[in-house]
């Protein structure tokens, strides 16, 4: 070691044994009497083609982006597969993105994994379940983040905790035609959302204009917002349910949420840890729905801007001290609920006329459309940032255990 300049120098021969995949500088962890190189995190993810230019297909600039943003910290990121395992000799062959292009390298098992599988179908297949099981419990390396959530299962748990149980709409499953009229009898309109739907899909608007007699019903069609009204509730259902089981969805009260040139706006909340595993909100953005869309999803025509630009200054303080509070209290409970390690959360907030706080989703896995926003890219960087932060923390509390275990 050489004391003046506090580095370590290794020779070709043990580089080339430890299947260290390029010079780099990375930080020593010394746990008892264990010299560790690292972290190593490795990216789970599928979907991967042949193509080493765009080897996760469309995914393959966020990953890079992620990477190249911290291949200066001291660490070795890659994103793998589970066609890379070669469980005989405890390697995989992943994917590093350096010097501005994605190469293949052959390491070690990964010092700690961030779950990035790329939606719920290929999460509950049963390759991937193995992989996991056996990375997690006969490996005993940890994993961040969690499977996705369940709309419902997560509204049970928030609805018993009464530090969160406030920010709850009234949410029931979608059992029959009762549940429906059940609350357009107290709310007047209600959501009806798969349990385990995302960006904004199957999400229907239903209305009922008592004046009239009539049920309106919002919803989208492949590429088309659509409005239709039907003059009994079960003409409505056999015909913008058709196709689908209602047992898998929710209703959800209606909240009349603050507007924007005239279209409703929520909010998108990041919620993310850091070195010592503690919450920060990391980036708050309104979203404004497109004409004639049930959601602000910027697929279905939204808009995103910041608080500053939908609000007066008084009122953006205000809104954000508000936003914040119900974040992080509903990212402590879900921490403390919810198995496996959280690393980071994207929730979908409304705000009605009264300022008051609505927990509409939360994302495990957020999307990063917000960030097309460029007033949003210092807070992208905040959250590439606190991802290593993160996983550099859960890599030495799964050091330590190990080395406590022997």
């Amino acid at each position: 070691m050489n004391t003046l300049q506090n580095t370590i120098s290794i020779s070709e021969h043990l580089i080339e044994m430890l299947c260290i995949p390029f010079e780099g500088t990375i930080e020593p962890i010394i746990i008892g009497n264990t010299l560790q190189l690292g972290p190593l995190v490795g990216i789970f993810t599928a979907g991967f083609t042949e193509s080493l230019l765009r080897p996760i297909g469309d995914r393959s600039f966020m990953f890079a982006n992620l990477i190249a943003e911290n291949n200066q910290k001291n660490s070795f990121i890659f994103v793998f597969g589970t066609h890379g395992i070669d469980w005989e000799n405890e390697t995989i062959q992943g994917y590093f993105f350096t010097n501005k292009r994605w190469i293949k390298e052959v390491v070690p098992f990964p010092t700690v994994i961030y779950n990035r599988l790329p939606n719920r179908k290929v999460e509950v297949h049963k390759s991937i379940k193995r992989v996991r099981q056996k990375l997690e419990k006969e490996y005993k390396i940890p994993w961040f983040n969690p499977g996705f959530f369940n709309k419902w299962d997560l509204y049970l748990k928030l609805k018993n905790d009464d530090s969160v149980a406030q920010y709850l709409p009234k949410t029931l499953k979608f059992n029959n035609f009762d549940t429906i009229e059940e609350l357009l009898s107290k709310y007047h309109f209600v959501y009806v959302k798969p349990e385990n739907g995302s960006l904004g899909s199957r999400v229907i608007l239903i209305r009922y204009q008592r004046e009239e007699g009539i049920y309106y019903c919002r919803y989208r069609d492949f590429e088309t917002n659509r409005l239709q009204k039907f003059s009994t509730l079960q003409s409505l259902i056999n015909h913008v349910f058709r196709n689908m089981k209602i047992h898998d969805f929710i209703v959800q009260q209606g909240i009349s949420l603050i507007r924007y040139e005239h279209q409703p706006v929520d909010f998108r909340v990041h919620t993310n840890k850091d070195a010592l595993g503690k919450w920060h909100v990391t980036v708050i953005a309104g979203k404004i729905a497109g004409k004639g869309s049930t959601t602000t999803h910027l697929n279905n025509g939204g808009r995103v801007k910041t608080l500053e630009e939908l609000f007066d200054q008084e009122k953006a303080k205000r809104i954000h001290e508000k936003l914040s509070t119900a974040a992080l209290k509903i990212s402590e409970s879900l921490d403390r609920q919810v198995d496996g390690h959280i690393g980071e959360i994207g929730f979908d907030i409304g705000v009605d006329k009264d300022e008051t706080i609505w927990l509409f989703e939360a994302n495990s896995k957020p999307g990063r459309s917000i960030f097309s926003n460029p007033s949003f890219q210092e807070n992208d960087k905040q959250i590439k940032k606190l991802f290593l932060e993160y996983a550099t923390h859960l890599s030495k509390q799964g050091n330590e255990l190990e080395a406590s275990m022997k």
